[in-house]
């Protein structure tokens, strides 16, 4: 199986990756390789993660960096909707459902 974003996750999660970047040199990759890492493990087994909004929304988080991964199994695939603040405007990415 393989993953893909959603058209709005991308320059979303890149503005992410900047602004870390724009902290601590390095930091930025840090989060963009946490991300790969984490979507990984989803492709493997994307049930395993819990169900965010039924009946096929699921998130899984980082660890080092206080953000979800909000995604769905559509067609063979898994679609990322966000690369969502755990704290910061829930559920702003439920229109790209």
């Amino acid at each position: 199986m393989r993953y893909r974003f959603h058209p709005a996750v991308e320059a979303e999660h890149y503005e992410t990756i900047q602004f870390y970047e724009s902290r601590s040199k390095g930091l930025g990759s840090d989060d963009l390789i946490e991300v790969e890492r984490v979507m990984q493990r989803v492709v493997e087994a994307p049930q395993r993660y819990r169900v965010e909004r039924g009946p096929n929304i699921r998130s899984a988080s980082l660890v080092r960096f206080p953000y979800k991964i909000i995604y769905r199994e559509l067609e063979g695939e898994v679609q990322v909707l966000a690369v969502s603040h755990k704290r910061r405007r829930p559920g702003y990415w439920a229109s790209r459902v």
